[in-house]
């Protein structure tokens, strides 16, 4: 009877499906840091952006599941996946060796290479380069960090930055760069541009990119029980991307239209 029981309980455990059990509950829940401008933010109290309209596009499939949103500080986003506080992240989180080791990726939803933000006018900072000596803003936690130290070591070896000051999320650090507090912020393009549409008239990007190519994707568990929930979602994603609503949506978040791979989860480069 107990060796029963027990390969009972090993079936279940081994047929577990966490897609199916979502179904069956009807009810998903997602983590998201509403801090990430166009991605996700908060509007009126609700939360808004490119993610959260690609999510409630793919959610269609899943007629009947409600949708339960956290809105989490992002420096424990992903321990709380790991600790199965909720099903998923729909967050933009940069595709990284480091991450992709951990959790299992979607494809990708943005492209993420680095451009700068500085202050309009400033004439010091016309290139990547130009941030030698410079004080830098950046979220902690990230993975444009590890961008940044990368690029010091390789082009900066004589002169590298004066300092780098972590804030919680990079709403802090544009304020920051706005009162003169930091010279220049190392973000996104699709983030960036979002923020010079708003205030054009306090900051300014500085082109081109630098390091390697990088995209932004979602993330589950990387386990069996977790795989089919991660692919519903990248197979959700490439379906925007061929009926075109994907790029109606960067559209309207970010105001032009985006290169970069599908149906697939890239490796990172540039990493070792």
């Amino acid at each position: 009877m107990v060796a029963s029981l027990l390969c009972t309980t090993f079936v279940h455990t081994a047929q577990a499906d966490l897609l199916e059990d979502i179904k069956a509950k009807g009810e998903i829940v997602i983590a998201t840091e509403a801090r990430y401008a166009p991605f996700e933010m908060l509007k009126d109290g609700k939360i808004v952006g490119y993610d959260e309209d690609v999510l409630h596009e793919i959610l269609k499939d899943l007629p009947g599941v409600k949708l339960t949103q956290l809105d989490l500080p992002f420096q424990g986003i992903l321990t709380g996946l790991s600790a199965k506080r909720y099903d998923f992240v729909v967050t933009a989180l940069t595709l990284t060796k480091k991450r992709m080791a951990k959790y299992a990726f979607t494809y990708p939803i943005s492209t993420a290479s680095l451009v700068l933000l500085k202050r309009k006018g400033d004439d010091r900072i016309k290139s990547p380069k130009d941030m030698a000596g410079k004080i830098l803003g950046i979220q902690r936690g990230s993975a444009q960090l590890k961008t940044i130290n990368a690029y010091e070591k390789a082009e900066l070896s004589k002169n590298g930055y004066k300092k780098i000051k972590k804030f919680t999320d990079y709403n802090e650090a544009y304020t920051a760069l706005a009162s003169g507090r930091v010279d220049v912020v190392p973000q996104a393009l699709p983030n960036l541009a979002s923020v010079v549409k708003e205030r054009s008239d306090i900051f300014e990007i500085v082109r081109p990119s630098f390091g390697p190519d990088l995209y932004y994707g979602w993330v589950g568990r990387k386990d069996a029980q977790s795989a089919s929930l991660v692919q519903f979602f990248s197979d959700g994603i490439e379906k925007l991307h061929k009926n075109g609503k994907l790029e109606e949506l960067q559209m309207k978040w970010f105001g032009f239209k985006m290169d970069f791979p599908t149906g697939f989860v890239p490796m990172p480069q540039g990493e070792k």
